[in-house]
């Protein structure tokens, strides 16, 4: 039997508020685990207003700006409790908050992200975009292609307590790349960020590509939405 999952698409939402809710979702997930009762999964859709958040492992430093540029840019910054460094949320990206129980689902820390992803190459590989995995890195990349170099198309960034997930990924399709100019995404200097929309030169059909990404995701995890 399929792990069950409940789908909420959280629209623009308050990177605050929206972390707020995950941490009362994973609550309640490792209460049931506690108690011996079954958990149920939650896949939360959302976006967030121009906001910059830092992992545990991530470096202030990679923010390039001051608070005085981040207020005339309509920006926030959060430190949060996901892995990684520095990356952005914005208006156009579709941010992927999975609350999943791993052990229910048999996987491992790095075969639950693994799986993440497929989720997004298999997504991207419908519109004919090529994306792979990038050695030592976490997210979604597409590969060099003639002056441009590699490039990310999709952050990820996780926490894990009890083997029940939180946090996920942000994955760039209509979003305003000029954000990126004003940090180290990632922390990384030497490599590029790309959307779905500039590489395919056209803004995309934002509900569209939801809807795929949402499909490869229960194909992958094996899940039922309920």
């Amino acid at each position: 039997m399929n792990y069950k999952v409940r789908f909420e698409d959280l629209k623009l939402i308050d990177y605050q508020k929206a972390w707020d809710y995950q941490e009362k979702l994973l609550k309640q997930n490792i209460e049931q685990k506690i108690a011996g009762r079954g958990t149920q999964g939650t896949l939360i859709f959302c976006e967030h207003p121009h906001v910059y958040t830092l992992g545990k492992s991530g470096h202030e430093s990679n923010l390039l700006i001051n608070s005085d540029f981040l207020e005339k840019i309509q920006a926030s910054f959060v430190r949060t409790n996901r892995g990684g460094d520095i990356t952005y949320h914005g208006p156009g990206q579709i941010v992927g908050y999975p609350i999943f129980d791993l052990e229910s689902l048999q996987l491992t820390v790095k075969g639950y992200v693994h799986l993440l992803e497929d989720a997004i190459i298999r997504t991207l590989d419908q519109y004919g975009i090529d994306s792979d995995r990038l050695e030592g890195a976490t997210g979604v990349w597409l590969p060099p292609e003639g002056e441009k170099p590699q490039r990310k198309i999709c952050a990820i960034g996780v926490k894990i307590s009890r083997y029940v997930t939180m946090h996920g990924f942000a994955f760039n399709i209509n979003t305003n790349l000029d954000y990126f100019n004003y940090i180290h995404p990632c922390g990384y200097v030497d490599k590029g960020v790309t959307s779905l929309s500039k590489e395919l030169g056209v803004d995309q059909n934002f509900n569209e590509v939801k809807d795929l990404l949402r499909k490869e995701i229960a194909a992958v995890f094996q899940i039922d939405f309920v």
